[in-house]
Order: C-alpha cells, then structure tokens, then sequence
C-alpha cells in the first residue's frame, strides 16, 4: 500500500499537513512519498487537483476525485458537508487507507 502527498513548493498546505500524514503512515507501517509538481504539463500528466493531493494506492482520497478534469498548478480547496479546508479532512484519509488495507 502507498501513502503519497503531491504538491507545488510553497504550498503553506502541504506543510501543515505533513505531520498528520507521517502519523499515519507511521501507524500504518508504510513510507509517505511526496512528488512535486513543478509545471503546468506536469500538472496535466499527474492529473493534479492542486496542493496538496493525497493519494492511496494512486487513487486520490476525496470522494468523486476520480471524476474531475479541473487539473492545474493552484491551491486545493477540500468540500465536504460540514466545511471547507485547504486540508482534507482526515476521515477521508483513514477511510482511504482502511478501504485500501482490505483489498
């Protein structure tokens, strides 16, 4: 299983997110890859959402990520019901790496 973050260099984002990244792929046995994304083209190959992107097993952990084409060099702005973070929501993290733990 992976746990991969991509991102732009000065993404103030990708920074605050690391901490909780590392903890869990600390508790779940794994290594956090990070890949930047450094060019439009870049952004268009990687099918980049913006920054950060958090990825298990090279599927993006927002529900409904998979049907988007908005891809590009920009912040990422995470929705869900109850709010509206340049983070996503840890849940969606956990439930990612659960679901992919069982397969």
């Amino acid at each position: 299983m992976t746990l991969e973050v991509l991102y732009f260099d000065g993404c103030p984002g990708h920074e605050r997110l690391l901490p909780v990244l590392r903890e869990l792929a600390a508790e779940h046995g794994l290594q956090l890859t990070q890949r930047r994304i450094d060019s439009s083209e870049h952004a268009l190959q990687a099918r980049f959402l913006g920054s950060p992107s958090v990825r298990v097993n090279g599927i993006d952990v927002e529900p409904g990520a998979d049907e988007r084409t908005d891809f590009g060099l920009k912040c990422r702005l995470y929705r869900s019901p109850d709010s509206q973070s340049g983070l996503p929501p840890q849940r969606w993290i956990t439930t990612a790496l659960q679901q992919a733990s069982t397969r």
